[in-house]
């Protein structure tokens, strides 16, 4: 999944859940969703719903968070601390879990990171700053 639609970001969610509770087999990335998933049951019934919820709007303003984005930033998440880039990344995400943080806690401190960086590379209409994501990284980690 390199530049999905949005339609099939969610597609691909849906049915890894689907998969996971009809203990079908999973491909490798699926696998690595459904983990991100078990570790958050307030989606499952959003995921077993897809008629539902494939159309659904989750906006800030509302106070609501997208569960198919949050997850996406999990899956990119473990795919740079696989390959450790940006390089550095998986050094600053070690850090946080030798500090006693669960891998799960370790994750949203580097999604915090990550998000900005998206954030401000939409804002500014700019390449991705990296330096600034492992500036935030490390700040995280208390370096």
């Amino acid at each position: 999944m390199f530049n999905p639609s949005r339609e099939q970001a969610r597609d691909f969610f849906f049915e890894a859940w689907r998969k996971y509770q009809a203990h079908e087999p999973l491909s490798d990335l699926e696998a690595i969703a459904v983990e991100h998933i078990g570790a958050h049951r307030e989606y499952h019934a959003i995921l077993q719903n897809p008629a539902r919820h494939r159309e659904r709007e989750w906006t800030p303003e509302s106070g609501d968070t997208n569960p198919f984005l949050h997850l996406a930033l999990h899956l990119t998440i473990s795919e740079q601390l696989s390959i450790d880039q940006p390089a550095g990344v998986r050094a600053a995400y070690q850090r946080m879990l030798a500090r006693g943080m669960d891998a799960h806690a370790a994750q949203h401190e580097v999604m915090e990171c990550l998000a900005e960086m998206i954030w401000q590379t939409l804002h500014d209409r700019q390449p991705p700053d990296v330096a600034a994501y492992l500036r935030c990284l490390e700040h995280k980690v208390g370096v």
